[in-house]
Formats: structure tokens, C-alpha cells, sequence
């Protein structure tokens, strides 16, 4: 007699999709892999700090799709568990006795009055009756290992928010004196958020030490006063996404500079912006005769300027405020000393995703380390009832313990 093939039944399409999807989520999921992606991240971030032209690899479509697996590793993370925390939460499961567990030993009671001591003591209870013997699984606060998960998650976002904020942030430093205004960011088509500087005001202790320095400015936008803020130290304006901070500030020097015949070269506040020997100098180019302004803060409130020409020092003069001389073949005038303040204007992207990503880390580890999942199971033996409770890892939950025994003792 011949024999019969063996039927072959193939696995439907759709069914093997979804085998190797699941094996693609677990181990995009697996925490070795979230530790790699990480190490890569951070040693890109770490390359681009020390390259000259760093920005624009954080920039690539690489480094976007680096992002993304990052944060999909977060998301597979918590999807590949969550079904498995979810069915422990809603359908309690037996609790063991081994290394990590607590035991005790009560008195003798029925299914009933463990169920409602349990419930009592806030445990989500399970009944499970096998082989003519029962027992009553609990477990409080089994939501809190969600918060647990998503900690891993909240991570995640905090590396994204910091790898946005480097790869597309902005930082402009500028200097100006009163009335000038400048762009927050370097230009391009459509931009047109600026900031004008109004007053610097300060103040300076016996110590020498500020205790006040205001700087009065208006954001600008195409060219429009929008709104005016007093920026303080610690206190940077914001606008148009932008903060800007008062860094740094000095005097500047507000000079009027003529040719011989009258012609204006220069009538502008020039800071000083440099310093030598501890006294703060500046210059002023003046191409159309190939001079340059030297200045410096002399002794008494004076200002010395120098003219220099290709070969060198020309001729030099103090100035008191409102003198004018000549100084080589131009005419100066010192209007007297004015401020010039330095801003830092950022722009981060990342900033909302990485604030909120660190405060809901704060918030799920509070949860998990101060309300932490607790797992009962309690069964009958010869002579009493057996009390098995267990807590996380990082938990040894005898004082659970106690309350439990001593409220299923008293019956409450």
C-alpha cells in the first residue's frame, strides 16, 4: 500500500505579518537596543560639539532618522510590556514564596473574609479556586508600573529635546549702544525679529559689586515697535520664540568725526569693547581715508585718541566730554561716554519637549519610588492561612506586611 503525503498547512499571510512584527517590536523594544541608539546619539552629539562645521552633521537626514529610532525604541518599549502590566493589574496573579518574598502566617479564615480584608486594604483581588483548595491573589497599586514604563519613555524625550535643540537651535551674540537695533538670529527671506536698545541703567554698591542693571529695550517686528521690557539680570525677554539675554556691557564712546573741509566720516557711539591692561579701549574704521581710530579711557573722565595710517601712530589727543580738536588730518568731537550691552539671543526648539519630558520623569519615578506596586497571595494551609507579599526590586515591604497581618487578625 502506498503511503499518504503528509498534508502541509500553510501559515496564512497575514498571520506570519504579524509573528514578525511582533518579533521587530520586541526587539526594537529591548533595552540593550534603547542603550545602543542612545550611545550613538550621544556620541554623535559629542562629534559635532568638537568639529568645526558639527551643526550641520546634527543637521543630516541621518541624524533625523537616528532621532526617530530613538524615539520608536522609547514607544516599542512601553508597548511591547504594557499588555503584560495591564493583564497583572485587572487579573491578579499568584504570588510565590522564594528570595524577595515576605511570609507570615494568620489565623484561620474563610475565602470570603480574606477577599474583603484584602479589598479592604486596597488590593485589586483575584479568587482562584483549584483542586478543591482556593486562594486570593492581590495587587495594589499595580497602575504605578505603568509609570515605571513610562519613565523609560520620558528619557527618551528629554535625549530627543536636548538632540532638537542642538541640531536646530540658534544662538546670535551682538553688541549695541542706545537706539540700535539688530536681528534675533542671522538673517534670511521672512525675518524680521529684532531688538532695540533704549536705556542701560545701573547701579554699583560701596563694593563696587551692581546691584541694578536694567536694560529698557523693544522687540521689533518688520520694523514695528510690538512691545517694550525691561530685561534685569536672571530675568532674559522673550519673543518670537526667542530669549534674549543682557550678557555682557561697557562704556562707549559718542563721537562726531569730520574731514578738515567738514565732510561727516563718523557720528556714532563706538564701544569700547577691549581692554588693555585693565583700562577699555575700542576703534573706528575710516576707510575713505585709510585711518584708523584708536580709544582708550584716560584718568579723570578723558578719552585719548589716536590716529593711525598704515605707517603707524599719526597723531594722538585727550578729549574732555564736549571738546572737539583736531587730531591729524580730521576733526573729532567727543560727546562724552555712553553704554553699549551685548546680547545673547538662543532659540531652542527642543526647550518644551525637554522641560516636559524632565518634569514627567520627576513625577513617574515620585510615583514609582514612593508608591510603589505591592503583590499579595493568600492560601490556606493546616493550622492558619499563609500571607505571601512581595514589593519591587528596590523594595522590601515589611511594614505592609504588618498592616496586612494585623488588619486580616482584627478583622478590619
Amino acid at each position: 500500500m502506498a503511503a499518504t503525503p503528509a498534508t502541509v498547512h500553510a501559515v496564512p499571510v497575514a498571520e506570519r505579518a504579524a509573528r514578525t512584527a511582533e518579533r521587530v517590536l520586541r526587539a526594537v523594544g529591548d533595552g540593550r537596543t534603547g542603550i545602543v541608539l542612545l550611545g550613538i546619539t550621544g556620541i554623535t552629539n559629542a562629534a559635532a560639539a568638537l568639529l568645526p562645521d558639527g551643526r550641520e552633521l546634527l543637521r543630516s537626514p541621518a541624524y533625523a532618522v537616528l532621532l526617530g529610532l530613538v524615539a520608536l525604541s522609547g514607544v516599542a518599549a512601553v508597548a511591547v510590556r504594557a499588555p503584560a502590566v495591564w493583564r497583572e493589574w485587572r487579573r491578579p496573579g499568584s504570588v510565590q514564596p522564594g528570595a524577595g518574598a515576605l511570609s507570615a502566617v494568620l489565623a484561620p479564615a474563610d475565602v470570603d473574609r480574606a477577599r474583603t480584608m484584602l479589598a479592604a486594604a486596597g488590593y485589586r483581588t483575584r479568587v482562584e479556586h483549584e483542586r478543591g483548595r482556593w486562594a486570593v491573589h492581590g495587587v495594589r497599586r499595580g497602575w504605578s508600573r505603568f509609570a515605571g514604563m513610562l519613565s523609560h519613555l520620558f528619557l527618551v524625550g528629554l535625549v530627543l529635546g536636548a538632540a532638537v535643540g542642538a541640531a536646530f537651535g540658534s544662538e546670535t551674540v551682538f553688541s549695541l549702544v542706545n537706539t540700535d537695533q539688530a536681528l534675533l538670529d542671522a538673517p534670511r527671506p521672512g525675518f524680521s525679529s529684532a531688538v532695540r536698545l533704549d536705556r542701560f541703567e545701573a547701579e554699583f554698591g560701596p563694593d563696587g559689586r551692581a546691584s541694578r542693571l536694567d536694560t529698557s529695550v523693544t522687540f521689533l517686528r518688520d520694523g514695528q515697535p510690538v512691545r517694550a521690557s525691561v530685561l534685569k539680570v536672571n530675568e532674559p525677554g522673550d519673543f518670537d520664540g526667542y530669549l534674549v539675554h543682557p550678557w555682557t556691557y561697557g562704556p562707549a564712546a559718542r563721537l562726531r568725526v569730520t574731514t578738515l573741509g567738514g565732510s561727516p566720516l563718523l557720528d556714532a557711539p563706538v564701544p569700547l569693547e577691549s581692554e588693555r591692561d585693565g583700562v577699555p579701549v575700542g576703534s573706528a574704521e575710516l576707510p575713505s581715508l585709510g585711518l584708523t581710530l584708536g580709544m582708550a579711557i584716560a584718568d579723570g573722565g578723558e578719552l585719548g585718541v589716536s590716529v593711525i595710517d598704515g605707517g603707524g601712530l599719526v597723531d594722538s589727543a585727550l578729549l574732555g566730554p564736549g571738546d572737539e580738536v583736531r587730531i591729524g588730518d580730521v576733526e573729532v568731537a567727543f560727546g562724552g561716554f555712553d553704554a553699549w550691552v551685548t546680547f545673547m539671543s538662543r532659540r531652542d526648539p527642543g526647550l518644551p519637549l525637554l522641560l516636559a519630558s524632565g518634569l514627567a520623569l520627576c513625577a513617574s519615578l515620585a510615583i514609582v519610588f514612593w508608591l510603589p506596586r505591592r503583590r499579595v497571595s493568600v492560601r490556606p494551609q493546616p493550622g492558619g492561612l499563609v500571607v505571601v507579599l512581595r514589593g519591587e526590586r528596590f523594595d522590601r515591604p515589611t511594614d505592609e506586611l504588618e498592616r496586612l497581618r494585623v488588619r486580616m487578625s482584627n478583622g478590619l
